[in-house]
């Protein structure tokens, strides 16, 4: 399905500029891969081997551009990622894998590399072979106008039902290194990711080795894009690259442990739960933003467990569609999560507003108080069990009827 052309509610009021990174470039065209006249592949390509970590979906049909990618990612090293969107080549049998070999085969050929220094994504819709050749034949004139600056156009090449290109950008010291972290991710439904988002790339030009970007990556991949969801459905094509040339110079830092790395570990994580947030605000047909607490369980990973329960449940984010506290449903969501609760000890919120306490209607609840605190754009929830000290946080949107049909007529 094309990108939609109403602007999502929740979208940014700006976007940032992304500085250029030193030893990357990117390029994108239209290939006619699935829709005639539509930019659809982009290219990044590196001027010289950068070091490559990921992650991808845990789904049992994964994509073939994530076989791939998971065959090559132990080489650590990578000359070019090309990305298409309209067809995810997922669930498409040899014919898919042949199209995967074909393409990194062309690109490695035309740049000088090995086919497994070249790592793709593919995304759009399931089941349809992809048409390898199309990608190929356009590698050459990708690679020919190949600009740094070109980050912004890679993000909009990669959209689908995505309402807006989504991008972020931070400035970080790396001991005493100046170096740039900038991220692009594409998403707007198939959206609960288990381990990232549907398609996200980063690029830093910080000189840090494999296994360090690996470690931090998988880290930071568990308080961001694993903790969002639109639909409660995983995606077969997920699949988050992060890359860095090294271009910012000093010694490459191969230990994730190394004090001068924290800087970066926390600028990535606000590079990914940007980038994550921005894919919940983009959900498709989403009006509101919500923002899921759970406090007083037993464990973190139970909190995470409930408050996906909460963020996940049709009632409950339907409600909040309709601006309906129905924090009944919450209750319900919270039973349902199969994890330790006590029902005479859950309060539930709505913002600073308390509906519940212990087991019942807070007695100083006011209708006329929450109904008008559930117009606003942004929603937080927050389910505290009391018996407990842990806590969760997740990321979700309202579920409305442009959601329906959207997919209703996502083929067509």
């Amino acid at each position: 399905m094309a990108a939609s052309t109403q602007l999502s509610p929740l979208a940014p009021k700006s976007y940032p500029t992304p500085p250029a990174i030193d030893g990357v470039r990117f390029a994108t065209i239209a290939a006619g891969v699935r829709y005639a006249g539509r930019t659809d592949v982009m290219l990044a390509l590196f001027d010289r081997p950068a070091q490559v970590a990921g992650v991808f979906t845990r789904s049992k049909c994964p994509s073939a551009p994530v076989d791939w990618c998971r065959t090559h990612l132990a080489g650590g090293e990578a000359r070019a990622l090309i990305v298409n969107s309209g067809n995810a080549n997922a669930f498409t049998g040899g014919v898919g894998a042949k199209a995967v070999a074909h393409v990194g085969e062309a690109a490695a050929k035309r740049i000088g590399a090995s086919p497994s220094q070249v790592f793709m994504a593919s995304t759009g819709v399931i089941g349809e072979p992809l048409d390898g050749e199309k990608i190929a034949a356009v590698i050459d004139a990708l690679v020919d106008k190949a600009d740094a600056k070109a980050l912004p156009d890679a993000a909009r090449a990669i959209m689908t039902t995505d309402t807006y290109p989504k991008i972020a950008t931070q400035r970080v010291k790396v001991g005493e290194i100046e170096a740039t972290i900038n991220g692009v991710a594409k998403g707007a439904g198939m959206i609960a990711p288990d381990m990232a988002t549907m398609l996200s790339f980063v690029f830093t030009d910080a000189a840090i080795a494999a296994p360090a970007l690996q470690a931090m990556l998988s880290k930071s991949v568990e308080r961001s894009f694993n903790c969002i969801t639109v639909d409660s459905d995983t995606s077969t094509s997920d699949t988050l690259l992060l890359f860095a040339t090294g271009t910012a110079g000093g010694p490459a830092l191969s230990d994730p442990a190394d004090p001068r790395l924290r800087s970066f570990q926390r600028a990535l994580d606000k590079v990914l739960l940007d980038l994550a947030h921005q894919v919940v605000r983009d959900g498709e047909g989403a009006r509101k933003f919500v923002e899921v607490r759970v406090e007083g369980a037993t464990s973190k990973k139970s909190a995470k467990r409930i408050a996906l329960s909460i963020a996940n449940s049709p009632l409950v984010k339907t409600a909040i569609a309709g601006e309906d506290a129905n924090w009944g449903r919450v209750v319900m969501a919270v039973g349902k999560a199969g994890e330790p609760a006590e029902r005479d000890k859950l309060d539930i919120s709505f913002g600073d507003i308390r509906v519940a306490r212990g087991g019942a209607r807070d007695p100083d609840y006011s209708e006329d108080a929450v109904s008008t605190y559930m117009k606003r754009d942004e929603i937080v929830i927050t389910a505290n069990l009391g018996i407990g000290r842990s806590s969760a946080k997740v990321w979700t949107c309202d579920l409305t009827k442009e959601y329906v049909a959207i997919n209703g007529d996502y083929r067509s």
